[in-house]
């Protein structure tokens, strides 16, 4: 649901004549919530204490009260426009003392609107936490700024604040003093690009895509066409399999999850789907804790107990779930006579019931890629639930469980291009087979770029093209994940086929994205931890097969909570942020964090001319193995496209020195991090 910009807005001048039961009512009448009396308290004193403060500047701006931050899903108590410099404040008033967490809070603010509000790109802002009864001594109005103009938040008391603005204000060049309300800064447009975690949290507490995601091109496109799609399948009684491709970061899975929300709002019950485990354990814990926190804000509000964790985890599993655990749900529908088992559409046809029908008519696969091979999927049956020559591929049997509706079913498939990673994933391949195989009356919708870019051969396409409806809408051509450069999965996928002029090419476009190189982990360190704000997450990255970076201290093969890698704060040692545990390509796939550190290891390293990759595992923890399958070899290049773009803001790329010792250590040659780092600064990467 979308939400006013803000509740209240004034120039200060106009602001100064009104009085606080006046400015009160305006608030209340905004709010979409009951105010309580503790709300209503702190309204009073943050607007007594303006009228005090912004008396020097009456001529000077305007101020906006509970200003929006949809991204965050919170509302920032005042925004202040002061001659051209946004203040944004955050007041505690029930609290005695400064606490990180508020601090933190503000200045997220400000980095959102620097960040995504097109009024705030050319300005400076200041964001002040107020604590009214602190003690003066443990206030800071210090200026420290970054390279984008947004200032570590200031912290004060009531009696500072006037004089923290008028310092800021004195020594911060300001472009304009504006007398009336700042109209042009309040309906600049406001283009946010959320992490998934973010996305999730927001679409649940129903804020619709709009409010959460700068919008337009290929993610608009792509969800009309999906949402096209559903309701002509549902008006004429279709099934129809549509493929959302795209490169890694572009909005795939926040399409997913808004048609997954969007259905659910028009009455139709959809499913989102994962085979990526660390993602939807990621995903539910956050939502969980979401939900957790908003329902204690509103049992307060109506006097009953606060619903336990395990009750609001239940609620967010109908919501998103692994993709494993919803086919063993329907695998009870399957009929097995003596280890065999009877066709599923042929058991359907004879059997009514509806107990083993799903329940949803959506069914939103993400990752699709990474479904199993019959192969795979055979063993697995075989060894965990006791079931011999299991005949299907995971996408085959997957689409058998749509398939047994009586009426309309879509399956959609999102398609991450070049992220296969992992033994026995399927590909799209064997899912264009099985429809092939067992599914001609279903509609088939993908776009034409899967043909041009080699993803599927022209012998597949022949396959299903009494099926095949094309929809160039459907693939999602430009990154979203890295908002300061959408052409940064370019440049990755560039550098890792060695195109070397058209990699330097692409690297100078990429002014507002960092990347650095270093021979030094330590130096990597002090670079996340300058680079990184608020609750920014910085990280530390790894190939799984990078097990020499164990001598600086790297150990791949120790596997960290990524659970809480991702969600705790800076306190938490098991925290990202605290840059002492790593994590690999199988625990970040489909996630994101603010700025990584890639550390390169010899798995994969160049050949001595240059034109080629080699490949490398460690066996016996004594040498390197040449690594042949041409599909492994495949994994492998596609794990680096995974680390290297995790980052939406920026990222450091470690490549170690090697072993110089005497005698050497010969897993470490000097030689082939050598050849790596040669590389990577001769593409133009800034060394540090």
């Amino acid at each position: 649901m979308a939400s006013l910009r803000y509740y209240y807005s004034d120039s200060i001048s106009d602001f100064l004549k009104r009085n606080t039961d006046e400015i009160v009512g305006k608030l209340t009448l905004a709010s979409q919530h009951d105010i309580n009396d503790e709300t209503s308290k702190s309204w009073v004193e943050e607007i007594v204490n303006l009228h005090t403060c912004l008396l020097p500047f009456s001529n000077q701006g305007s101020v906006y009260f509970e200003y929006n931050i949809p991204r965050m899903g919170r509302r920032a108590d005042v925004i202040a426009i002061i001659n051209g410099v946004v203040f944004i404040l955050e007041y505690k008033t029930s609290e005695q003392k400064f606490n990180h967490d508020s601090f933190i809070q503000v200045w997220d603010y400000a980095l959102d609107l620097k960040n995504f509000q097109e009024g705030c790109r050319s300005r400076s802002l200041v964001p002040i936490l107020v604590v009214p009864n602190e003690k003066d001594i443990n206030c800071n109005i210090e200026l420290k700024h970054f390279d984008d103009n947004v200032y570590e938040p200031l912290k004060v008391n009531a009696n500072l604040l006037v004089k923290a603005i008028t310092k800021a204000l004195s020594e911060i060049p300001h472009k304009f003093q504006t007398t009336k309300q700042d109209d042009n800064w309040a309906k600049s447009g406001y283009e946010p690009t959320p992490t998934i975690i973010e996305a999730a949290i927001a679409l649940y507490e129903e804020n619709s895509v709009e409010d959460i995601t700068k919008h337009g091109g290929d993610i608009d496109k792509a969800t009309e066409e999906l949402c096209n799609i559903i309701n002509y399948c549902r008006e004429n009684n279709r099934k129809a399999i549509c493929f959302i491709t795209g490169v890694p970061g572009a909005g795939k899975t926040l399409i997913g999850l808004n048609t997954a929300i969007d259905q659910f709002k028009r009455g139709e019950k959809a499913v989102y789907l994962s085979g990526n485990y660390p993602l939807v354990e990621v995903l539910q814990e956050a939502l969980t804790r979401d939900y957790l926190r908003r329902d204690k804000f509103n049992a307060k509000l109506e006097g009953r107990k606060v619903c336990t964790k395990e009750e609001a985890k239940s609620k967010v599993k109908a919501f998103i779930q692994m993709i494993h655990h919803y086919r063993d749900t329907y695998l009870e529908g399957t009929r097995v006579e003596e280890n065999k088992i009877v066709p599923i559409t042929d058991y359907f046809q004879s059997h009514t019931d509806k107990a083993y029908i799903p329940t949803e008519h959506v069914a939103i696969f993400d990752e699709a890629q990474r479904a199993w091979t019959s192969n795979e999927l055979k063993r697995f049956m075989r060894e965990k639930k006791g079931i011999h020559c299991f005949p299907y591929s995971e996408p085959e049997y997957l689409i058998s469980c749509m398939d047994r509706q009586t009426d309309w079913g879509v399956v959609v498939c999102l398609v991450g291009n070049g992220q296969a990673i992992n033994k026995g994933e399927a590909g799209l391949t064997e899912w264009i087979e099985s429809i092939h195989r067992s599914f001609e009356e279903w509609d088939v919708y993908m776009s034409d770029y899967l043909l041009q870019s080699g993803d599927v051969t022209q012998e597949e396409m022949k396959l299903i093209k009494n099926q095949l409806i094309v929809k160039e809408n459907l693939h999602l051509k430009m990154s979203m994940r890295s908002f300061r450069s959408e052409k940064v999965s370019i440049f990755i996928n560039q550098l890792l086929n060695l195109n070397n002029k058209e990699a330097s090419a692409t690297l100078k476009e990429l002014e507002n994205y960092p990347i650095v190189l270093t021979r030094s982990l330590d130096k990597a360190k002090i670079w996340l931890r300058s680079h990184n704000r608020g609750s920014e997450r910085m990280g530390l990255l790894a190939s799984s097969k990078a097990e020499r970076l164990k001598a600086i201290s790297i150990n791949v093969r120790y596997q960290p909570d990524f659970v809480h890698w991702f969600l705790e704060n800076d306190s938490d040692i098991r925290s990202s942020n605290a840059l002492e545990d790593t994590l690999t390509e199988f625990k970040v796939q489909g996630l994101e964090i603010d700025w990584a550190c890639v550390v390169w290891d010899a798995d994969l390293r160049l050949s001595k001319d240059g034109k080629y990759w080699k490949h490398f595992q460690l066996r016996s923890g004594k040498k390197w193995q040449n690594i042949l399958k041409s599909t492994n070899k495949e994994y492998q290049i596609n794990a680096y496209r995974v680390l290297l773009t995790r980052a939406r803001q920026g990222m450091v790329i470690v490549v170690p020195e090697g072993d110089n010792s005497v005698p050497p250590d010969e897993t470490r040659n000097p030689e082939w991090y050598d050849g790596i780092y040669n590389y990577l600064e001769e593409l133009g990467i800034k060394k540090i």
